[in-house]
């Protein structure tokens, strides 16, 4: 089995200030982290491409759109499955004081849940007050599958691998254990899904960077910053189940269609281990950014049913 090969390096989603159509397209300035720069009201100006996200042959064209809103890279019409593993990291099994797993822990989102960047992280009812529900931010390296794998090796796991995003998992910890995490949720259920499925409370992107320009997924450095302060910084290089692993592991369950993706877990640093706990609330602001081209995601924080402060 040959790797997926694609004509773009980075793939965007976008409503072009052109057509007010959403289109899909490379970013002009190679070096340009098109998430920070959409946050920032920057210019972004992209290639378009013609075809599906998740077409190989999809073609790169030398048509220049400008880019209105950028979006989530792939559609939730696109997402065929949105796999999760907890507790990857050997920092995070760590300060969470618990023994590193025997095999994947995997958990699955709703499609409801996904965002792209910019749009807010929103808090649902059920999850407040958020002093008690400890809502919880998780940046984490994502994998997007590009063929259908089913029973494959380790050696060949990455040739089905079309690129890599990234996501900032929000959970409740009382309800879940793990994500943005909502933890009250997470804790009160041995199946998590439940608190890691709330409507728009997972960020995805800002683009995928293909498989052909992250020859080693084990060397992707990652971020999550709240509020100005840096308060995850790892690497995943740390990982238990590295991305052959995890591949591998669950096509031997299920076959992974193209579309699917997979949140591979997150490193140290998370809010609820915190004394006292760091917990999201209205008016935050969460970065997640993640290495080798991939880029920030910035979203906002609001709480269903409390008033946004006026400017």
């Amino acid at each position: 089995m040959s790797p997926i090969r694609t004509q773009w390096t980075r793939l965007i989603r976008f409503v072009a200030a052109e057509t007010s159509q959403v289109h899909i397209g490379q970013p002009v300035d190679s070096t340009l982290d098109v998430g920070l720069a959409a946050w920032n009201k920057q210019v972004i100006r992209a290639h378009e491409i013609l075809g599906s996200a998740l077409d190989p042959a999809a073609q790169l064209t030398n048509t220049v759109l400008t880019v209105k809103e950028l979006l989530s890279p792939l559609s939730r019409e696109e997402v065929k499955t949105v796999r999760c593993l907890g507790l990857n990291y050997t920092d995070h099994a760590a300060e969470a004081k618990m023994a590193k797993p025997p095999v994947p822990i995997l958990f699955y989102k709703s499609l409801a849940s996904i965002i792209g960047p910019n749009a807010p992280i929103s808090i649902p009812r059920i999850a407040q007050p958020v002093e008690d529900h400890l809502p919880d931010y998780e940046v984490e390296l994502t994998i997007v599958i590009g063929k259908a794998a089913k029973n494959v090796s380790e050696a060949d796991a990455l040739d089905y691998v079309l690129g890599y995003t990234g996501a900032n998992d929000a959970s409740d910890y009382l309800l879940a254990r793990d994500g943005v995490s909502f933890r009250k949720h997470q804790m009160t259920t041995s199946q998590w899904s439940f608190s890691k499925s709330f409507d728009n409370t997972t960020p995805l992107g800002p683009c995928i960077v293909s498989n052909n320009a992250i020859p080693d997924p084990q060397v992707i450095p990652l971020t999550c910053n709240l509020n100005g302060k840096t308060l995850q910084n790892g690497n995943t290089k740390d990982q238990i189940f590295n991305v052959r692993k995890t591949v591998s592991f669950l096509s031997r369950a299920t076959t992974l269609e193209p579309g699917s993706v997979i949140l591979t877990g997150t490193p140290a640093g998370v809010g609820y281990v915190r004394k006292p706990p760091v917990i999201l609330r209205q008016g935050d602001v969460v970065r997640v950014w993640l290495g080798h081209g991939i880029g920030t995601l910035v979203n906002p924080v609001v709480e269903e049913g409390v008033a946004r402060a006026k400017l």
